[in-house]
Formats: C-alpha cells, sequence, structure tokens
C-alpha cells in the first residue's frame, strides 16, 4: 500500500528559519518542494537569497576527517555552530604545522633518493667523487653500455684511444662505469664512445667519499628523514586521537547546518509590514504532519498550515510505500518497473503473491526448493539483501508445489505427489484430445491472473477520474466482458455443455467489441473525460478502418497473452524432464547411482532453471500483469531528514 501524504507549509520571521529547520523539520522525514514554484497562488514572493559562511570551513573539516580511521561518535557534546566551526580552524592550523614541516621532510627525502638512484650504479668506483668532480685537466664521463660494445671497446679499442674506462658494476646487459679523458682529446674520445652507444649519466655535485661512501651516508639521511615523518605522523594522529570527540562533533554540527543551509534554496520569502517572512511547504506522512502541526501550536513565531487542497499546488504527492515484512522485498521488483502513482494502486502485494506462487508451480521440488530456502535465508541475513528474501520465500512456494508434483531432488518415489506427476498427467478436453493437464492449469491459472488485472485496471481508472475509459477502454469493463465471455464459452464447450442463447452470446461478443471500437466518440460523450479524449479522426471511413485494425490488435493481445502463461506449464514439466535425465545419467534405474552425478546434475539444474524461471516470472509479471492496470509514473518520496523513530 501507499503511505497517506499531507502537504504543509511553515512561515515565520526570516531571521528565525534556522531555528524552526533544527527544532522541527530535522525531526521528521519531509519532502520539501520549491516554495516559489508551488504556492502559485501567492503573490509578491521571492527568492531566498542568502550564503553559507561555514561552506569552506565545512569542507575543511571534511578534509581533515579523513584522517581518521575511525568516525563513530561515541557522545556528542553541545557545541553552536560558531564554536564548532573555531574547533575546526583551531584543530587545523595544529596540523597544518606539523603538514609543513612534514612535507619539507619529505621533499628532502626524495631529493636524497634521487642522489642515492644515480650514485648507487658506480658503487665500484674507488675514487673520492668530490676530487674527481673537481678534475680541471682530466675530463670524466659517467655512464653505462651495453656488454655487446663493452666487449668491442676492452678487445679492440682500449690501446687505441686515450682514456681509461674504469667498470663499477654489470647490471642486467649494461657494464655501469666511468671514463677518463685529457681535455686536449676529449672531443675525439667522446666521439668515439658515443658511436659505441655510451649513454652518459650526470652526477650532481656535494657527494662526499666514494661512491660506496656517498650512498652509505645518503640512506642514513633518507632513514633519519623517515624516522622524522614518522615522529610527524605519530604527533599528528596523537591530537586529532586527544580531540577526535570535539572534531566530530563539531564536523555533525557543521553538516548538520550546511544541510539546513540547502533549504533556503526551497524557501519563499514575502513582506508584510516591512518585515520579511519566509515560507516552506512539503511533503510529509499524515501521521507526522500531524505531529509537526501539534508540535508547532504554541510557537510564538512560526505558523504551520495543512493544505487540505491539493490542487493549489503544481507537484503531485510523492509516493512512500508501505507494506508488511511479508511484502516488503517485492518493493525491489515494483521500484524496477518505476514507483505507482500516489494516486494508483500498490502493485506490491499483487507481485509478491504471483511471482512466489508461479515460481514455485515452475520450480517445483521439495530438496531444491529448502536450498532454496536457505540461500535466500543467508543473504537476507547477512548480507541484507531484497533479493535474497524474495528466494526465501519462492523457495517455500517450490517445496509445497514439490509436494503436490511428489519429486525431492529429482526423485519421484520419495514422496507420493499430492496432486499430480507434471510430466505424466493427461487431461482429455473435446476438439483438443488428450492435454497435459499442467498446461490446462496455467492457462486457466492466467486467465483468472488477467481478468483480476483488469479489475485493478477499471479501479485505477476510477480513481484518476477516468470512468470513460474504465467503461470502454480494452481493460475496462467492456474488454472483461468480452474476455469473460470467451473464457466462459470455452469453458462450456471443453465441459461438454448447451452455450447460452445467440441472442445473449451476441450481447455478451458483439456489444463490448462495438464499445471497443467506437471509444473515442463515447468518450466525448461523457463530460468529465473530454480532456482526455483524443483528437478528432481526419473521417469517418478512416475512423472505421483505423478502429478495426487497433480491435484486431486488442484481440490478438487476448489471445496472446493467455497463451503466454503456457510457459508456466512447460517449465514445470522441463523441470521435471530435466531431472529425469540427470538420474538417468547417474545410472539410478540400475540400482546403485552415481551420487557425484546426482549432486552435480542437482546443482547444475537448480542454478540454470531457478535463474531462467526467475527471469520468466518477472517478464510475466511485467508484460503480462502490469502492462493491463499500472503505469508506474510516481515520485519517491525523499526525505530532507531522518525522523527519531
Amino acid at each position: 500500500m501507499i503511505e497517506k501524504m499531507r502537504v504543509l507549509s511553515i512561515t515565520g520571521p526570516k531571521e528565525d528559519i534556522d531555528r524552526v529547520i533544527e527544532e522541527y523539520l530535522s525531526k521528521y522525514d519531509i519532502q520539501l518542494e520549491n516554495a516559489l514554484s508551488e504556492l502559485k497562488n501567492v503573490r509578491d514572493l521571492y527568492p531566498y537569497i542568502d550564503s553559507n559562511p561555514y561552506k569552506e570551513t565545512y569542507l575543511l573539516s571534511e578534509d581533515i576527517k579523513h584522517n581518521f580511521k575511525d568516525t563513530k561518535l561515541d557522545k556528542m557534546l553541545d557545541l553552536s555552530v560558531r564554536e564548532a566551526a573555531d574547533t575546526v580552524n583551531a584543530l587545523y592550523a595544529d596540523i597544518k604545522k606539523l603538514q609543513e614541516q612534514k612535507e619539507e621532510i619529505e621533499t628532502k627525502k626524495a631529493d636524497y633518493k634521487d642522489r642515492l638512484s644515480k650514485v648507487e650504479q658506480f658503487i665500484g668506483l674507488n675514487y673520492d667523487l668530490g676530487t674527481v668532480l673537481h678534475f680541471k685537466f682530466i675530463k670524466y664521463r659517467f655512464g653505462r653500455i651495453s656488454r655487446e660494445y663493452y666487449d668491442k671497446l676492452s678487445a679492440y679499442m682500449v690501446d687505441d684511444i686515450d682514456s681509461v674506462f674504469c667498470k663499477c658494476q654489470e647490471i642486467d646487459d649494461y657494464i655501469w662505469g666511468v671514463y677518463f679523458v685529457p681535455e686536449s682529446v676529449r672531443k675525439k674520445v667522446d666521439a668515439i664512445y658515443s658511436s659505441l652507444h655510451f649513454e652518459r649519466f650526470f652526477l650532481p655535485e656535494g657527494y662526499q667519499g666514494t661512491p660506496r661512501e656517498a650512498s652509505n651516508a645518503l640512506k642514513e639521511e633518507i632513514a633519519k628523514c623517515e624516522a622524522q615523518i614518522e615522529e610527524i605522523a605519530s604527533q599528528i594522529a596523537s591530537i586529532l586521537e586527544s580531540r577526535k570527540t570535539e572534531f566530530l562533533t563539531a564536523n555533525k554540527r557543521l553538516k548538520l547546518f550546511a544541510d539546513n543551509f540547502e533549504i533556503r534554496k526551497l524557501a519563499a520569502c514575502t513582506k508584510a509590514s516591512q518585515k520579511v517572512f519566509y515560507i516552506l511547504c512539503g511533503w510529509l506522512r499524515e501521521k507526522d504532519a500531524l505531529a509537526l502541526s501539534k508540535a508547532m501550536e504554541k510557537d510564538e513565531s512560526a505558523f504551520c498550515i495543512l493544505e487540505k487542497d491539493h490542487s493549489n499546488l503544481l507537484s503531485s504527492p510523492p509516493t512512500k510505500l508501505k507494506n508488511n515484512a511479508l511484502f516488503r522485498p517485492f518493493e525491489m521488483f515494483v521500484k524496477m518497473y518505476g514507483l505507482p502513482d500516489y494516486k494508483e494502486l500498490d502493485p506490491t502485494v499483487l507481485v509478491g503473491i504471483t511471482y512466489s506462487l508461479l515460481f514455485g508451480f515452475m520450480f517445483a521440488d521439495v530438496g531444491q526448493g529448502a536450498l532454496i530456502v536457505l540461500l535466500g535465508l543467508f543473504f537476507s541475513y547477512f548480507k541484507k539483501s531484497d533479493l535474497g528474501a524474495v528466494l526465501a520465500r519462492c523457495g517455500v512456494f517450490s517445496i509445497i508445489f514439490g509436494f503436490m508434483f511428489g519429486s525431492v531432488f529429482g526423485f519421484e518415489d520419495i514422496v507420493e505427489p499430492l496432486w499430480l506427476r507434471p510430466a505424466k498427467a493427461m487431461t482429455a478436453l473435446p476438439i483438443l484430445g488428450n492435454l497435459n493437464s499442467v498446461f490446462v492449469v496455467s492457462i486457466l491459472l492466467g486467465m483468472g491472473i488477467i481478468v483480476f488485472t483488469m479489475c485493478l485496471n477499471i479501479i485505477n481508472k476510477i480513481r484518476f477520474k477516468r470512468a470513460g475509459e474504465a467503461l470502454f477502454d480494452a481493460n475496462g469493463i467492456a474488454g472483461i466482458i468480452f474476455y469473460a465471455s470467451c473464457i466462459g464459452v470455452v469453458l462450456l464447450i471443453m465441459t461438454g455443455r448447451r452455450l447460452p442463447a445467440a441472442g445473449l452470446l451476441l450481447i455478451v461478443f458483439v456489444l463490448p467489441l462495438v464499445m471497443m471500437l467506437f471509444k473515442e466518440p463515447l468518450l466525448k460523450m461523457i463530460s468529465a473525460d473530454k480532456k482526455q479524449a483524443a483528437a478528432e479522426k481526419a473521417g469517418a471511413v478512416m475512423f472505421i478502418v483505423q478502429g478495426i485494425f487497433e480491435l484486431f490488435e486488442v484481440l490478438l493481445g487476448y489471445f496472446s497473452n493467455t497463451l503466454s502463461f503456457v510457459r508456466v506449464g512447460a517449465f514445470a514439466i522441463s523441470h521435471a524432464v530435466m531431472m529425469e535425465v540427470v538420474l538417468m545419467l547417474s545410472g539410478y534405474e540400475s540400482g546403485s547411482p552415481n551420487w557425484i552425478v546426482v549432486v552435480l546434475g542437482n546443482i547444475f539444474v537448480c542454478c540454470l532453471e531457478g535463474l531462467i524461471v526467475g527471469i520468466q516470472v518477472l517478464r510475466l509479471d511485467y508484460y503480462e500483469l502490469f502492462s493491463r492496470f499500472y503505469k508506474g509514473s510516481g515520485r519517491e518520496f525523499i526525505p530532507y531528514g531522518r525522523s527519531e523513530e
């Protein structure tokens, strides 16, 4: 069902809006609407324009909040908005100093790491870098050369060029080292090494000792930096922990203020006697609206007015579903299709009954149904999943129909069927001959569901004050008379009974078809439906031709929608046949079944057919049920705050 909603408006002095929001609105679930556009009959309204003075502080508190691993607030302190802002700013100032120190040390650490990465490739060089980097008459070149060209250098050229190559390290396929060359032949030697693909690396100044000594010194400096960073991080963590309750209270207070401040965008302002007043309007559940109205009766500054006439508002009431725990999980399917309009019938209970019933009929097995129940309960309890709760309910119906069909994990000799065996039960029908009983039952079940949804459509049309459509629509009274007459005639023929007089048949068949054919002219004759009537047709001939084709489509729809329920019986039979195949493959007929095949076969059938059946039942609900009476054009009730309940 749908919660009954009431709309109210609250007004008071502009400077008093924060008190009213915090004292009243924050305690109830209320969906606020834009008062400027909603109150179309109120004159001299203008928007509430104001800026949040604590917006930056609130955003700052959200950044600081990321430093806390646990943001659960055990105790709320009594802080004003100003005190909350001061708390955040003071904590930020303290942390900022330490963060700046930490960033400075991290920059220094990064520099040390960069210098280390450059010098540790040359650890094999046993010369003081400070001396080498200041040679005046001898030039040096640090770098690397591939093994292939290093071998050529060593074999053919080392005695022919005026340079000394000092090998430092061998890493992968490269030789790291440095060559020394006199200034006088520098260009010639550099050209030779360049032809050997020598890749040069530049070492900055500032190294002391040999590369190994410089590397060790840099590692020590990096370790010192890491210790200092860890110490600063520990200080920040200590400060945050010591002021955790105070800060989290301030953050929550600022968030509440920020949320409350956003309400100003939905408020309107007006002047009276040189004083500015705000106006807020919104939707609440009826019990909340009455409670809020009563709570504000004694307020001397603010006034609350419960609106009785919704026609003064631009928006329609929002939809909030309210179903008992048994059917609540099926709201998931309704929301997937679209929430009902406030005036529309809530189909949750219908979906819950039809989905569970048809699923159980199509997937009838005591053992597999029990597994589905256990699986659904697991996901429902531990994962809080609505789909798990739906599975649990469907599994119960699978167990029930499993007993009706006498199937336990596919074995049909454990329990006797309370009703029939799906693959074996046959019914003799006139004209059609022998037909599987499950098909007959599924078609009869589908006919009953279709008639019931037509009745729901009539109720919806009356609720929306569309009496003409309730009378002449294909899913209205005319449609019910025709479809029910077809069912009655078929049942009389199949049971071998006499048909009614031709005159009666003419009335129950022809009259509804004529009403559906001339639906639009008949709608125009009912004043209440003039606005809903379609535009004028181009001519009488075209109207008749188009009407006949539309009527043919309606009749075809009745037939196809009815046959669509054959799938219910088909899946019931296919489930029994698939389990027979599993037992046959396991060698059950020989008296010594392979239990591994039985278990794996049950798992396969349970997963595959369970998924397919779940989709097919949802398809029946959406296309065969909803298409007849349900639009799903409602808008969700989205409250501003949380109630204290």
